[in-house]
């Protein structure tokens, strides 16, 4: 699949055309290296019960037909819950102002059905997902630079707070290590300088950070890597 990374694609089906459903899944699995998986749901109301239960979706193809509310209503309904799903529209009508509405609300595509069979079907799901990816990546990019511009606002506050009491200390330390001759006293005193000095390295790396990197510390607990 061309565009689109190795992994399954799961896509939620909305459709009360068991034929419509039966055929698309066909169409899916034709595709070469296809990873697509079908879940199917015969209406809006069945869709959305099923979104509250797996958010492992990649991708919602729904009819406007449906039963129950019709498939406006359930993709304005899906997208103000899910904004990071793509919705693609499929319906039989050739009316422009249900392509616009749809539009409108935010769904990434208008499909007629009479194009499930050939390729602008699968190039159309391709091309989608390729942008939902590339938003997904620059989202995620905009969110570890504010946070990272975030922990160096909070560093340059602590370092002005904590800089000059550490240099006090280093300097205490130091002329503590020079007038103690007691070899054990010596050997704490320098462990402590050490662990003065560790945190202005610390602090002076964080200073410095030039990306939000982060590593596994305890289960799900992660922390900055400053390696």
């Amino acid at each position: 699949m061309n565009g689109v990374d190795s992994r399954d694609v799961n896509i939620l089906f909305v459709d009360d055309d068991s034929d419509a459903i039966k055929f698309v899944d066909v169409v899916l699995k034709k595709v070469e290296d296809s990873r697509f998986h079908i879940i199917p749901r015969e209406s809006g109301e069945a869709a959305l019960e099923e979104l509250k239960s797996n958010d492992k979706f990649d991708l919602v193809i729904m009819d406007y037909f449906l039963p129950g509310m019709n498939g406006l209503d359930t993709a304005k309904a899906i997208l103000e819950q899910y904004r990071n799903l793509p919705v693609i529209f499929l319906t039989v009508n050739r009316d422009m102002n249900l392509a616009i509405e749809a539009m409108k609300l935010g769904v990434a595509d208008y499909i007629l059905k009479e194009d499930l069979n050939n390729a602008f079907f699968v190039q159309t799901i391709v091309g989608v997902l390729e942008k939902q990816r590339l938003r997904n990546e620059l989202s995620e990019l905009e969110v570890r630079k504010r946070r990272l511009e975030a922990i160096q606002e909070s560093v340059l506050g602590i370092t002005a707070e904590i800089g000059g009491p550490l240099n006090a200390m280093k300097d205490v330390l130091s002329r503590l290590i020079e007038q103690n001759t007691d070899e054990r006293a010596q050997k704490y005193l320098k462990l402590m300088k050490d662990n003065v000095d560790r945190i202005e390295q610390k602090m002076e790396k964080l200073k410095n950070l030039k990306e939000d990197k982060t590593v596994n510390y305890i289960k799900d607990i992660k922390m900055i890597d400053l390696s």
